[in-house]
């Protein structure tokens, strides 16, 4: 194996769930040079690619299916957030996430969506209607939760997103 290959399989096993951009940000290799040794890789079967909520992204072939969703959400910190605001507390009403986190109500709700087609998080309902927000598979997500740092730009996007919320709900 090359020391290119060997390189960008490294930074995928440190970083699991990596997007691709974020993958050439953090080598020293042109995206061009990223997708020709990816794609050998994952042929040969020693990186999985994935394609989830609108990034590629690259794991190790052991993580499974629960592990790759789970991965490619809290790399974005309001995701991250919205998780965690779940684990800590024992009121996970959508309105009580929201505040917690700091972010409007239709953005938890987009959120919520990206964590319910994920399996990893479920509405439950009272016998009054009421939403309750809770985790599928809890201690599985903590866990993994504890090995996510998001990436400097996926913070700024989130963060401009909160801004934008601020603004809105202003008026």
């Amino acid at each position: 194996m090359t020391d290119t290959r060997t390189s960008i399989e490294r930074a995928v096993a440190t970083t699991p769930g990596v997007h691709f951009n974020e993958l050439v940000r953090d080598t020293a290799y042109a995206p061009g040079q990223i997708q020709y040794h990816v794609r050998d890789l994952v042929d040969a079967g020693a990186l999985a690619r994935e394609e989830l909520f609108g990034r590629t992204h690259y794991y190790p072939p052991e993580y499974d299916a629960f592990q790759r969703r789970v991965l490619a959400l809290v790399r974005r910190e309001t995701t991250r957030d919205v998780l965690l605001a779940c684990l800590d507390d024992d009121s996970n009403r959508p309105g009580d996430v929201a505040d917690r986190v700091g972010i409007a109500r239709s953005t938890l709700e987009h959120h919520v969506t990206n964590l319910e087609a994920a399996g990893v998080l479920e509405k439950e309902r009272d016998s009054r209607g009421r939403v309750t927000l809770a985790l599928a598979r809890p201690q599985r997500t903590a866990d993994l939760l504890e090995t996510v740092e998001p990436s400097v730009s996926d913070k700024l996007v989130d963060r401009f997103a909160r801004l934008v919320d601020d603004l809105l709900a202003a008026d």
